[in-house]
């Protein structure tokens, strides 16, 4: 029932986010009513909505994490690490859920009020959310051993958070005589001083045993405030900050809006067309596999969800018009991320969102359209190169006839998921609708599509995909909060200019950089998630990149092209894995596969990085 509960939520706020952005701006453009407080009331739907995504994903066991090899253990030393895993990540979602617990009691903290509520009522939904997978993971606990070593994670989990425990009794009732609790703070803030090294160790070790991506990066950096004196109130302040920006808030719509398409016949239809259009050639089919993933994974971000939602159905279409199997499941893999580089990709809406200030120190002006432009040459070029290479092992001789009328009846039933794209980079490019909007428009559209003009679904099963596509976003949103707070210390310590001043002291040659950067980049994109990475190295990459004359479209073309090819990079690279659970084989067959694709991909960062012209030529 509670289940239940959580994903009627969840949808009713996807629709309220939804149609709130576009009432509002027919309200004020069209009809001159200004809404009071527009904006508040948006991002604050948007902050509860990630709230809410963040625990039904870890209620459906889909938290983003790093490949669990310790699945290769002995029985008893995997037993051993899951004992562990299951301690710090009670510990943990304990510290989490004081430290924002804290926040709500403050009553200088989240104050502001729109409509008839407070900040601060929706702030609330994110202690409530900790507390709620703090539930679930006693209700999932396998065994005693595992019980208890939740309840000693959250034991632990208290009292290393005596500075928010001290914090909450001092807004409650006002009583600051707790020096057994102050001495307690004191005593684990001069431990993690010690051991900070330590921890951080233990806990990238542990993200490889399944913890999930965003416990790591908050266990990481709460150490890391606490070793500089507790300030530990950054963690949850940070995380609001972040998720209550219109442009992150845009994420999460596009990836529904890619979501419910790949679910209802779009992807079939899509293939009928570019196969209308190329399969009378030799790779034709190869052509439209292609170009189908590369639109789809535009959308939803996630490379790894287009091959999960598509890979099956353009296997049998490849395998169908004479590919062999291997082929046709490797070129599916290595193209699940190309369509990271073209509009609206989510990725270049985060990475353009969350460097906007340290971009316009160098690029007064910036504005995220010049990242868009600037990537599209360099996506035309990776997509081809797939193409070009599924071409080469196309082998097949009987092929369909060229047929006009054909194409026509494809492209007559294809005509309104065509103009989806269209439409979003139009009413985007000039200026009709912000990101936001465009999202939300893009996540309207969509519903109606599979609903009331495909009708591929009912009212029942397009709720359902509805609240399905709800963890693919949350996913997503938690490892943006995670991280924030992480991002802001790397700020606040000046790691950036740090980390730029040693790599100009020992690296003078421009070219040498660039090889160096791919080279750090690629392994960045094998073992952290996209967001992450965003989130944490893409600010070094620019202060450097910067320092060397590259201009700030082209870094950035170069970290995203990077982060996608870090998908399909061995040993952990996520496609890979995904790819092994969709098309049923050894992760070592599926990387010896994609090793070809994945050559070529290298080879094209290669181009972009060292032919400036391929990003900037459109940029006026």
């Amino acid at each position: 029932m509670l289940k239940k509960i959580e994903d009627i939520f969840a949808v009713a706020l996807v629709a309220l986010l939804t149609v709130a952005a576009l009432v509002i701006k027919v309200m004020q453009d069209n009809l001159h009513l200004q809404v009071m407080d527009a904006d508040t009331i948006i991002v604050n739907i948007a902050f509860v909505f990630a709230c809410v995504a963040g625990l039904i994903t870890w209620r459906e066991n889909r938290a983003l994490c790093l490949a669990n090899i310790s699945e290769k253990l002995p029985a008893k030393a995997r037993g051993v690490v899951k004992l562990a895993a299951s301690f710090m990540t009670a510990l943990i979602i304990t510290q989490l859920f004081l430290i924002s617990f804290m926040q709500v009691t403050n009553p200088d903290q989240f104050g502001n009020t729109f409509l008839f509520f407070k900040e601060k009522h929706c702030f609330f939904f994110y202690p409530l959310c900790f507390v709620m997978i703090l539930v679930l993971l006693f209700q999932k606990a396998e065994g005693k051993n595992a019980l208890i070593a939740t309840i000693a994670g959250t034991v632990f989990g208290v009292l290393t958070s005596m500075g928010a425990v001290t914090g909450i009794i001092w807004y409650l009732t006002g009583n600051s005589e707790l020096p057994a609790l102050y001495a307690m703070a004191d005593a684990w803030n001069a431990f993690c001083a010690k051991t900070v090294f330590l921890w951080v160790v233990v806990l990238i070790a542990l993200a490889f045993s399944g913890v999930p991506l965003f416990v790591v990066i908050s266990g990481i950096t709460y150490v890391i405030f606490s070793k500089a004196g507790g300030y530990i109130d950054v963690l949850p302040i940070e995380a609001y900050s972040k998720l209550a920006d219109k442009s992150i808030a845009a994420i999460p719509l596009f990836t529904i809006a890619g979501y419910v398409l790949a679910q209802g016949s779009a992807g079939k239809r899509f293939v009928e067309l570019f196969n209308a259009l190329f399969g009378w050639c030799r790779g034709g089919t190869v052509v439209a596999a292609v170009l189908v993933l590369t639109f789809f994974s535009t959308f939803t971000g996630v490379s790894g969800v287009t091959i999960l939602a598509l890979g099956s159905l353009l296997a049998v279409i490849l395998t169908g018009s004479g590919y062999e199997k291997d082929r046709a499941e490797s070129l599916i893999t290595s193209s699940g991320a190309v369509g990271l580089l073209f509009p609206p990709s989510v990725a270049i809406i985060m990475y353009a969102s969350s460097n906007y200030t340290v971009i316009t120190q160098f690029e007064p002006g910036f504005d995220i359209i010049t990242l868009f432009v600037g990537a599209l040459i360099p996506g035309a070029i990776m997509a081809l190169s797939m193409i070009v290479l599924g071409i080469v092992f196309d082998n097949k001789k009987d092929r369909p006839k060229f047929s006009l009328g054909k194409i026509g009846g494809a492209l007559l039933n294809c005509v309104p998921e065509l103009l989806l794209p269209i439409l979003i980079c139009i009413t985007y490019f000039t200026g009709f609708f912000n990101l936001f909007q465009v999202a939300s428009f893009a996540v309207i559209y969509a519903v109606a599509l599979v609903f009331l003009f495909r009708r591929d679904f009912g009212v029942r099963d397009t709720a359902r995909v509805m609240a399905d596509s709800v963890p693919v976003s949350g996913g997503i949103l938690f490892i943006i909060a995670s991280a924030a707070a992480l991002s802001y210390w790397m700020q606040d310590e000046n790691i950036p200019e740090n980390v730029n001043a040693f790599i100009t002291t020992y690296v003078t040659n421009k070219y040498v950089f660039l090889f160096l950067m791919n080279l750090a980049l690629l392994v960045v994109g094998c073992l952290m998630d996209i967001y992450s990475a965003i989130l944490l190295v893409s600010p070094l990459c620019l202060y450097s990149a910067a320092s060397f004359g590259i201009p700030v479209v082209q870094a950035g073309v170069i970290f995203i092209m990077n982060l996608s090819i870090g998908f399909l990079t061995p040993p952990v690279g996520m496609d890979l894995f995904i790819s092994s659970y969709t098309f049923k084989k050894p992760v070592g067959k599926v990387i010896k596969g994609v090793m070809p694709f994945l050559i070529v991909q290298l080879v094209v960062l290669l181009l972009i990085t060292y032919i400036p012209a391929f990003t900037t030529c459109l940029i006026k």
